[in-house]
């Protein structure tokens, strides 16, 4: 009789049983020494502006993600990922329902706990306003850091109010957390202020045109050697590849270009990551989940592939 942890998660887990966490990860928050990655959980949406749903996300890329577990070396990786990197589930953050400041309280102090201790942290939301506190947790730890970030909108919106999935990166440099000149948008397909705007963009029009490679190319021409946190809401691939969203837009990348970009970003300095707006309600046959929790491990491959 298998080990009973081992039934339940890891490598006694199978596609259909026990889907409790991401890829079959130990449930732990356990941060010791041969810890190397942390994946975590923010079921939060109340900062949405479209359709509302993404609460559900960590959930869902959780759930799907079961259909990832079989393939003990990811195509087109040549390594199984638990030979290179030790990750854990650390669960979700849990705060009050509906208020605002209790989830960002939690995610400063849970954030910065896991990137005090050393360990690179993969949180799964949500929505994008998430990324907000996430920072405030990052910049305590690395400073100011370059944003690479994967989106259909810029969500640098000069809103006064801070709690909008649409303005975190507007108060972000404000706040003196990332470095605006370092700093990439890429996938970009709506309104934003064009002879003004902060961060280069990398429009979803010129992405679609060119190559992954050169999207890398110019991606590293930005940001340099700098400490980058890596921000992908789902909503950069194409309504085709990630339907279950809340904001989606016509016109955006491939879920195989996104992969593509993101295996090459191994020599950049990511020191923290997230894939948010993941909205099941909305989506069909888990496309949306699925592509979610493929970029995740794509993310975490790429980490990997560094040791």
């Amino acid at each position: 009789m298998s080990n009973t942890n081992e039934t339940l998660f890891g490598q006694g887990a199978n596609t259909y049983a026990n889907i409790f966490t991401y890829m079959g990860l130990p449930l732990s928050r356990d941060l010791n020494d041969e810890v190397d990655a942390v994946v975590m959980g923010v079921p939060y949406d109340l900062a949405t502006t479209g359709r509302s749903g993404a609460r559900f996300g960590p959930t869902g890329i959780r759930q799907a993600s079961s259909q990832l577990r079989w393939e003990e070396k990811r195509w087109p990786w040549r390594f199984s990922l638990a030979d290179k990197l030790k990750v854990i589930d650390y669960g979700d953050i849990t705060f009050e329902d509906a208020y605002h400041e209790s989830m960002i309280e939690e995610v400063v102090a849970a954030a910065s706990h896991i990137l005090t201790a050393g360990k690179t942290l993969l949180t799964l939301g949500g929505d994008h306003f998430i990324t907000l506190p996430l920072l405030r947790a990052v910049h305590k730890v690395y400073g100011k850091v370059a944003l690479v970030h994967f989106d259909a909108h810029t969500d640098n919106e000069q809103r006064e109010e801070v709690i909008n999935h649409g303005s975190m990166f507007h108060h972000a440099p404000i706040e003196g957390l990332i470095d605006s000149d370092k700093s990439v948008q890429v996938g970009i397909r709506t309104e934003y202020d064009y002879d003004n705007h902060p961060f280069t963009v990398l429009d979803a029009a010129w992405a679609n045109t060119h190559s992954a490679e050169e999207i890398v190319a110019e991606i590293k021409k930005v940001v340099g050697d700098s400490p980058v946190y890596l921000s992908f809401d789902i909503d950069c691939l194409d309504p085709a590849y990630a339907p279950g969203t809340g904001t989606p837009v016509a016109g955006g990348i491939s879920s195989d270009k996104a992969m593509q970009i993101i295996r090459a970003l191994g020599d950049v300095n990511i020191v923290a990551m997230d894939l948010m707006e993941v909205a099941p309600a909305y989506d069909h046959a888990d496309i949306t989940a699925l592509a979610g929790a493929t970029l995740a491990l794509e993310m975490l491959y790429m980490m990997a592939a560094k040791r």
